[in-house]
């Protein structure tokens, strides 16, 4: 009881007291008995520590404020008053909070990230366990360092919304590129969709995890593909039909096959290459013109490793289209790219892109 009586005493003197030192040697003195572990006082003595500090903390100097926050933010004791206001306070005061405090509840947090900095919503990526509408609502308010740094917290939970627009997001930033790649939680569509955004690297590590990937996890991936991705090139070019009569032609002759492709090169019909390339291995007429107007060969050894093309023809297609006269050592160098890529998981990948050709809004190469 005498110890109660004493908390109490304490509580009081902290409310009345005017004199900053002093209140800052009486919130210290209260700090080490209520924020205690084990606890040494009443639950009602908890609830009354938490109104009155709660209410005196914003006349309290900055470092006396940041102290607080400390101590706190490592405390078992729910004093959720004093933690909200101490979470909305300038960043130096609010990051240990933020960044470690049981008292904040999903709905303070969410509070916190609308209202507060791009500082104080890192601060949040930083927390143990995030659930999925805190980290919706990072993504939905947060910069792109912020949203990487939500992406690199190994506990923090997305949903899949959240994570289809943090992938539109990764396709323009290279901030978010290594993090989102490396997510173990990413959907294996939303990796493929990002595929060929990234750099060499990265492209090999999505390459790996396609490549340990169940026949069930495929399917379910597949499944859960929401095929939405529009053209990046918007308007066709202007020889497009010209293009879809030609491969038209040439196939009432004889079904479309790979060589084709090789002689259209050199006769440099671009667009009927394009088109014809995207037929043969079943993709958006889109998907293929951005990778042939990029140069782009790590991305068409993977889909021609996926289709099945010989590695002949795979080298002679990447001469062609980088006009590249390197002779021999070049086309060693690109038959070494080709066998490099794991069969089994260019499949996987080609599969998603199939997916999305006959879902997506692109055009079709039919």
């Amino acid at each position: 009881m005498a110890a109660s009586a004493n908390n109490f005493a304490l509580l009081l003197d902290l409310a009345k007291e005017g004199s900053s030192e002093k209140r800052r040697e009486l919130l210290r003195q209260i700090t080490d008995v209520f924020l205690a572990d084990p606890p040494e006082r009443s639950d009602r003595e908890s609830m009354l520590f938490d109104e009155i500090v709660g209410a005196v903390a914003a006349d309290l100097e900055t470092q006396v404020r940041i102290e607080l926050a400390r101590k706190v933010a490592v405390s078992n004791v729910p004093v959720q008053r004093t933690a909200r206001r101490l979470a909305m306070d300038v960043i130096e005061v609010a990051r240990p909070v933020l960044e470690h405090s049981k008292a904040l509840s999903e709905a303070d947090l969410i509070d916190v990230i609308q209202a507060k900095s791009q500082d104080h919503m890192m601060a949040v990526t930083k927390r143990p366990h995030i659930g999925e509408n805190v980290s919706s609502a990072l993504v939905s308010k947060g910069e792109d360092r912020v949203v990487a740094s939500l992406l690199e917290n190994p506990t923090a939970r997305m949903n899949r919304e959240t994570f289809e627009r943090v992938a539109e997001r990764a396709e323009v930033s290279r901030v978010l590129h290594a993090p989102f790649v490396r997510n173990a939680h990413v959907p294996l569509d939303l990796l493929n969709n990002v595929y060929l955004k990234v750099e060499h690297s990265l492209r090999r590590e999505i390459m790996r995890k396609f490549h340990g990937v169940s026949p069930a996890e495929l399917e379910a991936a597949l499944e859960a593909s929401r095929n939405h991705l529009s053209s990046a090139y918007g308007a066709l070019p202007d020889d497009f039909q010209a293009a879809k009569d030609h491969i038209a032609t040439l196939e009432k002759r004889n079904p479309l096959s790979p060589p084709v492709l090789v002689q259209l090169l050199r006769e440099n019909k671009r667009t009927a290459f394009v088109l014809a390339f995207a037929k043969l291995v079943d993709i958006e007429f889109d998907l293929s013109r951005r990778l042939v107007e990029a140069k782009d060969i790590d991305a068409l050894a993977m889909l021609c490793r996926g289709a099945g093309f010989d590695r002949g023809l795979f080298v002679t297609l990447c001469i062609t289209i980088l006009n590249d006269g390197g002779g021999l050592s070049k086309a060693e160098k690109y038959g070494q790219l080709y066998e490099q890529v794991p069969v089994a998981a260019a499949q996987r990948a080609l599969r998603f892109w199939k997916v999305r050709a006959k879902g997506g809004t692109g055009a079709k190469a039919a």
